[in-house]
């Protein structure tokens, strides 16, 4: 269960991207992170806790210039914004890294150098079709339906000179270590998509190198190059514990290296799991012992949104229910391999139900009783029942259960197992009635063992808890009157001080909260985000600087213009695509006819939403089959910088069936 001799044990998250606040999804990381690093360091490991934040590339290029600053002006004030919420949340990380650190970039530059001399990269031109978003290249054949198969977003043909790092030499050594090490990729299902879709297919080389912007890393070599996102963004797990090109590396990073844990989200495990361990194989450096791609926590009433004012961001959710409410709504609600749900009524619903009445209610109860019966001094006299045995039985079972799960990773699993200890103690008092044994004198040293017992058991429940929700366990302990269990503690019920004396005034840990108010606020506070992005988005409409230029395609003739035809469509009918998560099949009476149309547009409209609109077609179009249905036209959509899609409709009304010219 723990180390007598303390173990090294590094972790790291993925450096959040500075493009903007990142949202209670983007936190979550960071949490799950900080959990694992404490439950380690109660294991007895010497744990160094490393996150960050990625500051290059194109998108906080473009995204400065429209804020009038310089990149670095607004790096520095998103990555503090970052590190303000990541203490917030009461996050332990022993080093927050920055990807403009001088160190960090004196090193990948080395880096891109030592690759470039020994032969692995070279200089050539990329073609392909560039996710701006993602700052990511795609063939034609790994798009998904014509998308980025990350984002869902439109990809643009681009082509540029470029430096390029030969994946293929090193692919199948990472086949070959992946089936070697069962461990190394976690989950499961994450490997399996790595292997099947990437790696047995066969690896392209990868573009390490950009020049159509300038916000990056210079090649010191060639500097009209700067160093492309992956290969600056990766090395930082190495950077930010001293790892030096030139093999002067430091004590700290012989000591880390190689990482015990890679905690990323799914989204990112292709970059992580490809990329980042062939260049450490090129680096001649050993490969990181797991990398934990965890799901995603969606929101339970859509996807977020600005433009609907509803993007959770944690510093709101604190403001509504504390720190450790929302670090427990963060951990206990992610399932191991599948995505999480979060809501304003599952918040209320934890908080009311888990929070404030299992664990909230169970401490004020004890304390109080012991108080209102004993003045407060907690007393084991032996006078011992059977149910006893089973509430000390299933403690310390708890206690195991909750240390076999954290082995896996499994925070949630934890975290049910140490709830479960205080489920127990409401049932031990529903079972030994306090109340009525305090009526009867010749039962008041049964009484004394039974506070004594519910003392030990929520002692063990809290300093387990202390992982999970640090400050909740700290008020409980210091209530208690008693110090922070360690794990190896926890192996035998009755440790607690017999004699000890618990508070004479206990703090309400947890209040109730009634969900029709919550519900209010929540409503008032996100119509006023909706309106205050839209004036936002009015004002930004007003400036000229409030455009999107598109790289210019050849010029066609009138005649050329002339060979398509557009058409007014009524949508009359809509479904999903069942093969698709993109794809809507719309009906769409043009004239007397009726087309089938698909259309790339699920993530922005309902199939409820489509019908009854009248929309611009193109009806000319050679037809077409997309996820095996058949799509006989094209609908017209205007597409935002940050990849938003509306439809284009006729500003008046207009039958179906007119002609768009």
């Amino acid at each position: 269960m723990t180390q007598k001799i303390k173990k090294p044990y590094y972790i790291t998250t993925a450096i959040a991207y500075t493009s903007g606040k990142p949202h209670i999804g983007n936190t979550y990381e960071a949490v799950l992170a900080d959990a694992i690093a404490r439950y380690k360091r109660e294991q007895g490991y010497d744990v160094f806790f490393q996150t960050g934040t990625d500051e290059h590339g194109q998108k906080i290029e473009l995204k400065a210039q429209d804020a009038g600053v310089t990149p670095k002006e607004f790096v520095d004030g998103v990555s503090s914004e970052i590190r303000n919420i990541w203490d917030m949340m009461n996050t332990s990380y022993d080093k927050f890294i920055r990807t403009t650190d001088e160190y960090h970039e004196v090193q990948v530059q080395k880096i891109f150098k030592k690759l470039y001399d020994q032969g692995d990269i070279y200089k050539g031109y990329y073609e392909g079709l560039y996710c701006t978003p993602c700052e990511s290249f795609f063939t034609e054949s790994q798009l998904v339906d014509g998308k980025c198969p990350d984002c869902g977003r439109e990809v643009q043909p681009a082509k540029e000179e470029a430096y390029f790092f030969k994946m293929s030499k090193y692919a199948q050594r990472l086949i070959d270590y992946i089936n070697e090490h069962p461990d190394f990729i976690q989950p499961v299902s994450r490997k399996n998509e790595m292997m099947n879709n990437f790696l047995l297919p066969g690896l392209q080389d990868l573009c390490v190198s950009r020049t159509s912007f300038t916000w990056g890393i210079p090649v010191s070599f060639d500097p009209k190059h700067v160093t492309y996102v992956w290969l600056d963004a990766l090395t930082n797990y190495i950077t930010g514990i001293g790892y030096d090109c030139d093999g002067e590396s430091s004590e700290q990073f012989n000591k880390l290296w190689p990482a015990d844990l890679h905690l990323i989200g799914k989204d990112i495990i292709r970059f992580h799991t490809i990329y980042w361990p062939i260049f450490l194989m090129a680096l001649d450096l050993p490969l990181p012992k797991q990398v934990f791609g965890h799901p995603w926590l969606l929101q339970g009433d859509g996807k977020m949104s600005k433009s609907k004012g509803n993007v959770l961001y944690a510093d709101t959710l604190v403001d509504f229910f504390g720190v450790d409410a929302v670090r427990y709504f963060v951990l206990h609600e992610m399932p191991f391999d599948n995505d999480g749900v979060i809501s304003w009524e599952l918040m209320v619903e934890r908080l009311n139900s888990d929070l404030a009445n299992i664990l909230g209610n169970l401490v004020n109860r004890t304390i109080s009783m012991s108080n209102k019966y004993f003045g407060g001094v907690v007393t084991s006299t032996g006078v011992k029942e059977e149910v006893d045995e089973d509430l000390k039985a299933v403690v310390l079972e708890a206690v195991k259960k909750a240390d076999a799960k954290m082995e896996q990773l499994r925070v949630a699993d934890a975290i049910t197992e140490t709830f479960g200890i205080f489920r127990r103690c409401n049932k031990y008092i529903d079972e030994t009635m306090p109340w009525s044994l305090a009526k009867d004198e010749a039962k008041k040293e049964r009484l004394e063992e039974v506070l004594y017992n519910l003392a030990e058991a929520i002692t063990i429940g809290a300093s387990l808890l202390a992982s999970f929700m640090p400050d909740t366990s700290a008020k409980i302990l210091a209530q208690l009157n008693t110090e922070k269990r360690s794990l190896e503690e926890m192996d035998s019920f009755g440790k607690y001080p017999s004699g000890n004396k618990v508070t004479e005034k206990p703090e309400i840990l947890f209040a109730r909260m009634d969900l029709k108010e919550v519900m209010e606020k929540v409503e008032a506070m996100q119509a006023e985000a909706a309106k205050a992005n839209a004036a936002e988005g009015e004002a930004e409409n007003k400036e000229p600087e409030a455009v999107i230029d598109l790289e210019a395609k050849p010029e066609i003739t009138y005649d050329d213009f002339a060979k398509l035809q557009f058409q007014v469509g009524e949508i009359i009918a809509c479904e999903a695509v069942k093969k698709s998560k993109k794809l809507l099949c719309s009906q769409v009476k043009v004239g007397s006819q009726v087309r089938q149309i698909v259309s790339g547009i699920k993530a922005h409209y309902t199939p409820e939403e489509m019908v009854g609109k009248k929309v611009m077609v193109v009806t000319n179009l050679k037809p077409a089959t997309l996820a095996g249905v058949k799509s006989e036209g094209m609908l017209l959509c205007a597409e935002d910088a940050e990849g938003n899609l509306a439809l284009m409709k006729p500003e008046k009304d207009m039958p179906a069936g007119a002609e768009i010219c």
